[in-house]
């Protein structure tokens, strides 16, 4: 386990107990065995990618008539978002789930899973917004891919 001397980092992410844990990177190991650097940059893009996902969760099940005329102005007449409520609070569902995933992935203290984990949450995100740019508005490629994408690159590449 990690000293108590030592920092809780990035949202408690790989606290796996590798004695070469540090401030600017983490130690774990790969699925082949070999130790492989993890960088906080990724653990906080990971974070933020899932923080981001609940800020959607919070729109869509709760604010959908209210905060969400706001955001989705112009996808939506303004007489829609009542009728949507329950299909919106549903979306917002998933990208619960979405987030929950992720901050599992970077709570998991195992380094194997921990990896799989974040790469499996991080593709969906990616897959969901790819579907939602060909289907709704490009603009949600640039808004919800490219953190995960960057996430993803971060976790792969670092």
């Amino acid at each position: 386990m990690v000293g108590l001397g030592q920092p809780f980092l990035a949202f408690g992410c790989f606290l796996t107990g590798y004695p070469y844990l540090t401030m600017d990177r983490i130690g774990w190991q790969s699925p082949k065995g070999q130790i492989k650097k993890m960088s906080i940059i990724a653990c906080v893009l990971v974070a933020l990618v899932a923080v981001e996902h609940l800020y959607i969760l919070w729109i869509e099940m709760f604010a959908w008539t209210t905060k969400g005329k706001q955001v989705f102005r112009g996808a939506l007449s303004e007489e829609l978002f009542e009728k949507t409520k329950g299909l919106a609070a549903n979306q917002g569902l998933y990208n619960g789930f979405l987030a929950a995933g992720l901050f599992w992935g970077l709570l998991i203290s195992d380094p194997v899973w921990s990896f799989r984990v974040q790469l499996f949450f991080l593709s969906c995100v990616i897959v969901a917004a790819t579907y939602g740019a060909l289907r709704s508005s490009h603009s949600i490629l640039i808004k919800q891919g490219l953190p995960a994408i960057l996430a993803l690159l971060a976790l792969l590449l670092v």
